[in-house]
């Protein structure tokens, strides 16, 4: 077998696996090696033909087929990567892409270097990230059984007039609509059916986050620990818990705020600097919770009988931590209002300072011993 490192690019799809190798070396080039069925023992075997287990590389984007392929290649004693697919090179102007393009680019890449590993989570981390995607869906689906029950009734010219939507109060009127026609008695019955089973399907799943995040063994404490912030209750702390992993392994805050995409966008050449939007790079789920968490922030400090309740037994630095953020961001939101500035924009600024305090938190959290 050669003793030359191996770099193996694999597009990975449902049904097939495209392969391409870059031999170790300076100015070797790279090699296809064709396309098989997604099938892991015949992957291992046209592997171990290339080298030993030890000198092969192998290398493939994140995708819907998840992490389980990554682990029966480091089981089989083949270091893998899972790369971040918004992060690996593009060259200007290449409009051609294939299968095994896109492999012999993943191989080259992994040779010289230029590619972003995503971290895997532990597998009880996944369990949990999985149980609050499904509770994303069961929400997005009751959004739309409101919507269509709304659109329904506003084509008939009900319009409730209170003032907060889907209460108890709102979905009592609801039940009082009368229509001459059987048939749209019928409609009516069955959107307000669904948007009850919507709407207790999402009670659930609140419930089972909370169990398994409290049962999963390396998130626990952080999961606790987050939420004696103010805005950050079950379902956005079991989100970062899920979506981040290991506060530890950023350096600093601001690498956590790059790595969420609320940093600001930049265009500067020479001495002209010119900022825009935020990134939006990475996790777009905790993103938009932490955005959503942020607009607590416009009322005052309060040591509120749910932030006690959800301190208790939270060390007192991580609880000082998460006093001073509740003060500081406050503050930092009437400023930026003063300053006249859009409610989206302030809300923003607000979620990426959080970032800092949830950095800080992060680094007091003991994790369990193995």
């Amino acid at each position: 077998m050669s003793k030359v490192k191996q770099y193996i690019g694999l597009d990975v799809h449902k049904d097939t696996i495209s392969l391409a190798v870059a031999p170790g070396g300076p100015g070797l080039e790279v090699h296809d090696l064709g396309r098989i069925p997604h099938d892991v023992p015949r992957l291992l075997r046209r592997l171990l033909k290339l080298g030993s287990a030890d000198l092969l590389h192998v290398a493939y984007e994140a995708g819907p087929t998840g992490y389980g392929l990554l682990r029966l290649l480091e089981a089989a004693g083949i270091h893998c990567i899972v790369v971040a697919p918004s992060k690996t090179p593009r060259r200007p102007g290449d409009k051609v892409k294939t299968d095994q393009r896109d492999a012999r680019n993943l191989a080259r890449y992994l040779r010289s270097g230029e590619l972003v590993a995503v971290i895997p989570p532990e597998r009880e981390v996944e369990a949990l990230r999985d149980v609050l995607r499904a509770r994303e869906d069961a929400v997005r689906a009751l959004r739309s059984a409101r919507q269509q029950l709304s659109s329904f009734l506003l084509r008939h010219d009900r319009r409730w007039e209170g003032r907060s939507s889907w209460t108890l109060v709102h979905l009592e009127w609801v039940r009082t609509q009368r229509f001459e026609s059987e048939a749209q008695r019928q409609v009516l019955e069955d959107y307000s059916q669904e948007v009850h089973r919507l709407s207790a399907r999402v009670k659930e799943w609140d419930h089972s986050v909370a169990q398994f995040a409290e049962e999963c063994r390396s998130g626990a404490p952080m999961y606790r620990a987050l939420q004696t912030m103010k805005g950050i209750s079950t379902i956005v702390a079991a989100t970062l818990v899920a979506e981040i992993g290991d506060f530890k392994r950023f350096p600093s805050a601001s690498k956590l705020m790059s790595f969420l995409g609320l940093t600001p966008s930049e265009q500067s050449s020479g001495p002209k600097v010119s900022r825009g939007a935020i990134t939006k790079a990475g996790n777009p789920h905790v993103r938009w919770k932490l955005i959503q968490a942020a607009w607590q922030y416009r009322h005052r400090p309060a040591m509120t009988i749910v932030l006690k309740r959800r301190s208790e037994g939270v060390p007192q630095p991580i609880q000082d931590i998460a006093w001073k953020a509740q003060k500081r961001l406050h503050r930092r939101y009437r400023q930026m209002t003063a300053r006249h500035k859009r409610a989206q924009v302030t809300v923003v600024a607000v979620a990426r300072e959080m970032c800092g305090f949830i950095w800080a938190i992060g680094q007091q959290v003991q994790q369990p011993s193995a």
